[in-house]
C-alpha cells in the first residue's frame, strides 16, 4: 500500500503510550479474513503498535469463517475486523452480538443484516461499503464509454456470497435501462474462473464485469491473464484489478478503506459505539492504459478525465 493504512489510521487516532504496549490491558484486535496473509503481507499490521492483532486467515474456505470467528469471541478481543470479505463480516456478526464488529463490505450492509442503517447503523457493526449493486450501472457504463460497440455484457458472482442474488437482480435492471444483454456467470474456485472466461469470450462483442467478492481479489493475478490470454475487456471492484493488468476498476480502494476502518476501530477503543458511527461508502475509477491499447482500444478523454488514477 502506498497509502497510510489500517495500522496507520489506527495510530493516527489512539495514543496509547509506549509504557502501555507491552501491558495486560493492551487491547487485542481480532482480524478476520477469508484470504490467506501472503498476499496480504503489505497491509501494514504491525504487532505491538498500540494494540496487538491476533489473526485468523481461512486460506480462501468459507466454511472456516464460522469457526474461526467462534475463536476470536473466545479469546476474548476488543474488537473484530474483517475487511474485503462480506462472508467473515457475517460470520462475526453470527458469532456475537456484543463484542464491536468494523467491517468493510461490497455488499449492502443493510440488505444483508449487518446494519439497520446506513446513518444509524444501531448494533455493534459499522464499517465500509461500496454497495457493490447499486455501482453495477457506473460500472457497465464506462465499459461501454470504452467500448461503444459492447453488447453482451457478464458478470462474475460466486454463488457462495450473499451479494450473488443483488447482483442478479441490479443486473435485470440494467439490461433493460441500458439496453445491452447481460448474464450472470457464477464461479468460486479456478477451474470455474477458466470456464467462465471462456464463456464470456465466446461471443463476439463482449465483456466481463468482476462481481465484488475475495475470492476473485486473491485471484487477481489469474483474472488478469486470462483477460489478456481472451482478449476481453474487464471491469472490477478494486484498483488491485488494474494494477494487475486488468482494464477497469470502479469501487473501494482498499488503502482508503482500510485506513477508514483502522480509524472506526480507534475510536471504538476509545469508548464510541459501532451503533453510532454511520457505515462509509467510497469508490473511485482506475484504468490501465496499458491494457486499453493492448486491447486495440481507444481510450476516450472524457473518460480518462474521470479517472481517479491511470496506469500506464
Amino acid at each position: 500500500m502506498k497509502r497510510r493504512n489500517f495500522v496507520t489510521g489506527l495510530g493516527g487516532v489512539l495514543a496509547i503510550p509506549l509504557a502501555a504496549r507491552a501491558q495486560p490491558a493492551m487491547p487485542v484486535i481480532g482480524f478476520l479474513h477469508l484470504g490467506s496473509p501472503a498476499p496480504n503481507t503489505n497491509l501494514g499490521f504491525v504487532e505491538g503498535q498500540n494494540v496487538a492483532i491476533d489473526y485468523r486467515w481461512a486460506e480462501g474456505r468459507g466454511d472456516r469463517l464460522a469457526e474461526l470467528a467462534a475463536e476470536l469471541v473466545r479469546r476474548p478481543v476488543s474488537v473484530i475486523v474483517t475487511l474485503s470479505a462480506t462472508q467473515a463480516a457475517l460470520a462475526a456478526k453470527v458469532a456475537t452480538g456484543t463484542i464491536p464488529i468494523v467491517f468493510q463490505v461490497g455488499s449492502d450492509p443493510i440488505a444483508i443484516g449487518l446494519v439497520a442503517s446506513l446513518n444509524r447503523p444501531g448494533g455493534n457493526a459499522t464499517g465500509v461499503s461500496s454497495l457493490s449493486s447499486e455501482v453495477m450501472p457506473k460500472r457497465i457504463g464506462l465499459l461501454r464509454e470504452v467500448v461503444p460497440s459492447i453488447a453482451n455484457i457478464y458478470v462474475l458472482a460466486n454463488p457462495s456470497n450473499p451479494n450473488a442474488q443483488s447482483v442478479v437482480n441490479e443486473l435485470q435492471t440494467v439490461s433493460r435501462s441500458l439496453n445491452v444483454r447481460t448474464e450472470v456467470i457464477l464461479a468460486r474456485n479456478d477451474d470455474e474462473i477458466q470456464a467462465a472466461f471462456k464463456q464470456a469470450s465466446s461471443k463476439p462483442d463482449s465483456a466481463l464485469v468482476v462481481g465484488n467478492d475475495p475470492t476473485f481479489f486473491i485471484r487477481r493475478s489469474l483474472l488478469a491473464s486470462l483477460a489478456a490470454s481472451h482478449r476481453l475487456p474487464v471491469i472490477a471492484y478494486e484498483r488491485e484489478f488494474a494494477i494487475d493488468g486488468g482494464l477497469m476498476s470502479y469501487g473501494t480502494k482498499s488503502d482508503s478503506a482500510w485506513e477508514m476502518a483502522g480509524g472506526y476501530v480507534a475510536r471504538i477503543l476509545k469508548g464510541e459505539q459501532p451503533r453510532d458511527l454511520p457505515v462509509v461508502q467510497v469508490a473511485v475509477f482506475d484504468l490501465n492504459l496499458k491494457t486499453a491499447k493492448a486491447l486495440g482500444l481507444t481510450v476516450p478523454a472524457t473518460v480518462l478525465a474521470l479517472a481517479d488514477e491511470v496506469i500506464e
